[in-house]
């Protein structure tokens, strides 16, 4: 197997009640895996066997780029969240932010709305221009801003299987919670 599953940098319990351990279990442990699976299965003995996953995702379309794409959106998802995290940016993001934003108050309030406003499933993207201007985009499915040349630096996923075990359908919900569990300095170092 060429793209194996990263282990989490934390308990599957660490990050509730944000996202509980069954939640962890299905959606790493299962929707996670089988992404990686397919993927792998995808790629052997075509072009794209020896290609990083970012450019299998630029390049790639149907059924390849949707598995490569949400094994990368979903390792992406995973690796922003701490138990112990810092709460709030700092830095030339935090600059950033109320710069393009406002504030970071004004900030989360139009990410959220971003992702209840996302019909379907999906994922929601705080991306940085060529330009370094912020923005926040969406996506259908499986959609990344690394096929529209933008730098992704903080994403929450909006597919039911991400939070309806947890909230069931209060997605609005759902996502205020992961505020609790994002680590900025990991967003801060995708800067």
């Amino acid at each position: 197997m060429k793209y194996e599953q990263p282990e989490l940098p934390y308990q599957r319990d660490a990050l509730a009640p944000a996202i509980s351990a069954e939640t962890v279990d299905f959606h790493y442990g299962k929707h996670e895996k089988a992404y990686i699976d397919n993927l792998n299965r995808l790629i052997k003995g075509t072009e794209f066997d020896d290609m990083d996953l970012e450019e299998i995702i630029v390049n790639a379309d149907g059924a390849l780029y949707n598995n490569a794409s949400q094994a990368w959106n979903h390792i992406f998802y995973f690796f922003t969240f701490s138990p112990d995290g810092s709460r709030e940016p700092g830095g030339e993001l935090r600059a950033a932010i109320d710069r393009d934003f406002g504030s970071f108050e004004k900030f989360k309030e139009a990410f959220v709305d971003a992702g209840v406003g996302l019909f379907g499933s999906g994922w929601v993207w705080l991306c940085r221009d060529t330009n370094g201007k912020l923005l926040i985009t969406q996506g259908s499915n499986a959609k990344n801003p690394l096929s529209d040349g933008l730098t992704p630096l903080l994403t929450f996923d909006v597919w039911e299987h991400a939070y309806y075990l947890d909230y069931q359908n209060r997605r609005a919900d759902a996502l205020r919670a992961l505020w609790d569990i994002v680590d900025w300095d990991v967003v801060e170092s995708r800067y």
